[in-house]
């Protein structure tokens, strides 16, 4: 990572942007709903915050320069990051590998998964 993107304290400011986004999401929310309440919620803080958002963006996959498939994002921020929502018990390894192959898939070096299926969010930061 670049240290002039970096904060003094080593994070990301943008990751840190969307994880405090999606605290003020699961304190008015709660836990409980689908995923797509979610992900509509944060879309809508973030956008609030100034923060560019794409929801749903597909990525074609390509074997040998064959198209064999798509992966859908949840969501891109600020052009950069990919945010991948759950609303599980906890984020577990299986969250965190589709996490970095939508990073493979769309090129971009910055991930979070954030879990909103429990009373406190969760969150993992990932990165190529």
């Amino acid at each position: 990572m670049n240290t002039d993107q970096s904060s003094p304290d080593g994070k990301d400011p943008l990751t840190q942007a969307i994880i405090g986004a999606a605290v003020e999401v699961a304190n008015v929310m709660g836990n409980g709903f689908l995923e797509v309440v979610y992900r509509k919620a944060l879309a809508y803080e973030l956008a609030l915050r100034g923060l560019p958002v794409r929801e749903e963006v597909e990525f074609k996959i390509a074997y040998k320069g064959a198209p064999v498939g798509r992966y859908v994002a949840d969501m891109i921020v600020a052009h950069t990051a990919v945010v991948e929502i759950k609303a599980v018990e906890g984020i577990v390894s299986a969250h965190i590998g589709q996490t970095l192959n939508y990073l493979k898939a769309s090129g971009l070096r910055t991930g979070l998964v954030l879990n909103f299926g429990t009373p406190r969010l969760g969150f993992k930061r990932v990165a190529l």
